[in-house]
């Protein structure tokens, strides 16, 4: 279904039962991944650092929110290596870009650069955000998505197969969207990613499509288009 794609995953996703880590977790994205890759498919990923701080932390550690940013942003290079690790242990070639430079353990961030890797068939991971403080990791893979022309960004969500016009581990009641536009989001303020995001997304015409991570080969699924989601698009159809 489609030819370039960016995984958006959260920090949290990869861990499980209150460890930073979950083996099985890695091994199964690693192994879903592989599969993508085998069958054609350019993967990028951007990976949240939620298992290790949130900006929202700030205020109860009493540490200034930049350096709180830069915590995470910090937390997301560890996690863009974690996921590096598994997919080389299936034998994926696998490349780290960093965008706060730390060259003993990922390449700076190039847009060009990570074209040509992604064009080799080789995975790229794109660690510490957008490099500056107050954007989101929903940020960055508006932004990187932009810039290495994806054609889609599969939201991993866990534990929620789509967007819903309320929370519906709150209310059994809640309706899921098949399709919405990005006006839809800001219009009625349905929290998928944040409003900058969403702009970005948006303006440079980038579907969005927002499934279960949790549901088996689910990834795989979402690249094919088979899995329970919703998409979002600039026209919402």
């Amino acid at each position: 279904m489609y030819k370039r794609v960016l995984l958006k995953l959260s920090g949290e996703a990869l861990s499980k039962d209150g460890e930073i880590f979950d083996s099985e977790v890695l091994d199964d994205l690693a192994i879903q991944i592989k599969t993508i890759v085998e069958d054609g498919v350019e993967v990028a990923v951007v990976v949240g650092g939620g298992n290790f701080i949130r900006g929202r932390m700030a205020e109860d550690l009493g540490i200034d929110r930049i350096q709180v940013d830069y915590m995470g942003m910090l937390g997301t290079v560890i996690n863009a290596l974690a996921i590096q690790g598994a997919l080389e242990r299936h034998g994926v070639q696998t490349r780290v870009q960093s965008a706060v430079e730390m060259t003993k353990v990922a390449e700076p961030f190039i847009p060009r650069r990570a074209v040509r890797h992604l064009e080799k068939g080789r995975v790229v991971v794109f660690g510490a955000g957008t490099g500056s403080a107050f954007f989101s990791t929903d940020t960055t893979a508006a932004l990187r998505a932009s810039e290495i022309k994806a054609d889609v960004i599969l939201m991993a969500k866990n534990g929620v197969d789509g967007v819903y016009n309320s929370d519906p581990r709150v209310n059994p009641d809640a309706l899921r969207y098949d399709s919405l536009s990005y006006m839809d989001l800001l219009q009625e303020q349905l929290e998928v990613m944040d409003s900058t995001a969403t702009s970005m997304c948006m303006d440079n015409n980038i579907d969005l499509l927002v499934f279960n991570m949790n549901e088996k080969n689910n990834i795989i699924k979402a690249v094919k288009g088979e899995a329970v989601a919703t998409r979002v698009s600039r026209g919402g159809k």
